[in-house]
This record gives C-alpha cells, sequence and structure tokens, in this order.
C-alpha cells in the first residue's frame, strides 16, 4: 500500500502504463483552484497566450500550489520514489465546442529526458468526459516506443502535431475525471484527446513529469524544482516558487525556462509554433 495509491492501482500503472481516476482534490477544492485560475486569466490575459501557458505554476500561486499538494506528491512518491523533481506544468484548456485535439503520440519521445523514468500527473480542476476531451490511453503501450510523424495540424494541440501512425483505437480506454481527481501516466505510454463539444471549458493542469532527480535533460540544459526529498544528481538548474501572483522576477524565470523548452520540444522540426 502506498502513501496515496493502493498496490491495485500501483500494479494497474505499472501493467497499462497509466492509472485514472485518483482522488486528490474535492470537488470544492477544485472549484475553488478553478476561480482562481479564472481570475487570473481575467486580470492579465496576455499571460495565457501560446507559450505562457506553459510553466505558469512559476508565477501563479494557485498552480504552485497544486504542484506541490502534500497528497498528489504522495501519489508521485508512491511511482517514482521519496526524491521527486518537477520539471514543468502545461495548462491544456479546451474552450467549449473547440476543434482543437492531441494526437496520439508519447510524451518520451520528444521531451529529451532520460531515462523514461517521470511520470505525468494530470489534474482535473473541470470536468473530463468523452464529450468534454479527456484522455484516451492504449494499455500497455509504454513498453515499446513508436515512431512520430510531424503533422503541424492546425487544430493540433501539440508543439509539432506530433502523432503515432496506425494506432489501433480500439484498444483505447478513456480516462474521464470528474473535478479535482487526476491521473497518472508513463513518459512512454501512447495518448490523447479528442476536441471539447461540451458547453463547458475542459481545464487540465498537466505536472509533466515528477520525476527522480537521476534523469537527465539530454537537448539543453533547462530548470526544475525540487518538491520533495533530496537532490543528489544536480543535473538541472534550481526553479524556486512565486511568493506573489505575477511578479516580474517570475515571469523573467518563467520565460527562460519557456524559451529552452522551445528549443527542447522543437530540435530537429523543420518549424516552430509559439506554443
Amino acid at each position: 500500500m502506498g502513501k496515496t495509491l493502493t498496490d491495485i492501482q500501483i500494479d494497474a500503472f505499472h501493467r497499462d502504463g497509466f492509472v485514472a481516476p485518483v482522488d486528490i482534490f474535492t470537488e470544492e477544492e477544485a472549484a475553488r483552484l478553478r476561480n482562481a485560475l479564472e481570475e487570473a486569466e481575467a486580470k492579465w490575459p496576455d499571460a495565457f497566450i501560446g507559450a505562457a501557458r506553459n510553466n505558469a505554476h512559476l508565477n501563479l500561486m494557485c498552480l504552485d500550489e497544486i504542484v506541490h499538494n502534500p497528497t498528489l506528491v504522495d501519489a508521485a512518491e508512491d511511482l517514482v520514489g521519496p526524491n521527486i523533481l518537477n520539471y514543468g506544468t502545461v495548462l491544456f484548456i479546451k474552450e467549449p465546442h473547440d476543434p482543437g485535439f492531441v494526437s496520439w503520440h508519447q510524451d518520451a519521445r520528444y521531451m529529451g529526458l532520460e531515462p523514461h523514468a517521470g511520470i505525468t500527473a494530470w489534474v482535473a480542476l473541470s470536468e473530463a468526459n468523452d464529450e468534454s476531451g479527456c484522455m484516451r490511453m492504449i494499455p500497455g503501450s509504454h513498453k515499446e516506443l513508436q515512431a512520430h510523424d510531424d503533422t503541424f495540424g492546425e487544430d493540433n494541440i501539440l508543439t509539432r502535431g506530433q502523432e503515432v501512425a496506425d494506432v489501433d483505437e480500439s484498444k483505447a480506454v478513456s480516462t474521464p475525471l470528474r473535478p479535482g481527481q487526476t491521473s497518472f501516466h508513463s513518459a512512454r505510454v501512447i495518448h490523447s484527446s479528442q476536441p471539447n463539444r461540451s458547453d463547458d471549458r475542459r481545464i487540465g493542469f498537466v505536472i509533466q513529469p515528477y520525476m527522480p532527480p537521476h534523469v537527465e535533460q539530454t537537448i539543453v540544459p533547462t530548470y526544475a524544482q525540487l518538491v520533495r526529498g533530496e537532490d543528489p544528481h544536480g543535473n538541472f538548474m534550481r526553479a524556486g516558487r512565486p511568493s506573489e501572483d505575477m511578479a516580474p522576477e517570475d515571469l523573467a524565470l518563467r520565460d527562460k525556462v519557456n524559451e529552452t523548452w522551445s528549443d527542447i520540444l522543437y530540435h530537429g522540426a523543420q518549424k516552430r509554433r509559439d506554443f
């Protein structure tokens, strides 16, 4: 039995490459966090355009709170061990009836992190279901990395529109989440999501990944936060935590981290987009 996850959940993660749903926040807590995020969006709209949705935990207190939530970090510890770095975060927000989608892909293929020991935590701040475009997983696909093609599809909200060809979608499993629940998936599992056909926003806040400190960035040096335990390896520059929303020094750090992310995520690509 783990700190947060049951033995059944831990076994499912290692067998399938993902586990969902996991109860982390109550729906009331999720509503409070969503309200704080949407108040920040209304107050600083330019802070949520394009690449600025990456690593907003470095400049917004409500997102920093999620990253360091003890129950969430306990669940991460159940899967990666007691020493934990946070590499970064992404806000995946699909507006109502937005055609944006995520193609079938494996995070490990393009993130430059070795070995593939990190896990992604996908925290739902609104209802995530088949109508609103929850994630879908291919169980067991984390056992082998596949080739990816860059499509740069207009409605594909991945950086390069990267996708794995010939995925057998009959094997896909949806991972619906109520507000406050989380899914965890391996950096190697094939996953995707469909457009939001609902009348509400689909708001996912993604920690990507929580990882043990022996992981290295193999393309460009960048930053990470020490979330729990110790970092005996020092493979990443240390990112701090915000003490207030939108402090100039925190925005400068976010932008610096996002510049390195762009170099990493578009490494070898024919072009770049602003996300």
